[in-house]
């Protein structure tokens, strides 16, 4: 099982970014994929999962309205729009998979990317 997350990259504040997360070795159909973000001295925390198998999507209320989470189960990749983006979003950002369901929580998540930087700048 691997997961590769990409797009990352440096923006302006008000700016777009699309990220990538390609999986190799299951499906999405049968495991949930979560994105978390890590910034500078911070905690890691959950942004967005989507849920395949019953077309569920969350979001946590800092991206809700702003960023979108969807899957293309054919190339088994699952992206994470991001628009109108703040400084605040600056972070690391992961996505993972679970066998348990989407959950704001980390320990419930087996397989973890690489994670990509997003940078926005004011």
């Amino acid at each position: 099982v691997q997961l590769q997350a990409s797009g990352g990259g440096l923006v302006q504040a008000g700016g777009s970014l699309r990220l990538s997360c390609a999986a190799s070795g299951f499906s999405f159909d049968d495991y949930p994929i979560g994105w978390f973000r890590q910034a500078p001295g911070k905690e890691r925390e959950g942004v967005s999962c989507i849920s395949s198998s019953n077309s569920r999507t969350y979001y946590a209320n800092s991206v809700k309205g702003r960023f979108t989470i969807s899957s293309d189960n054919a190339k088994n990749t699952v992206y994470l729009q991001m628009n109108s983006l703040k400084p605040e979003d600056t972070a690391v950002y992961y996505c993972a998979s679970s066998r348990w369901g989407c959950s704001w929580s980390e320990a419930l998540y087996d397989y973890w990317g690489q994670g990509t930087q997003v940078t926005v700048s004011s």
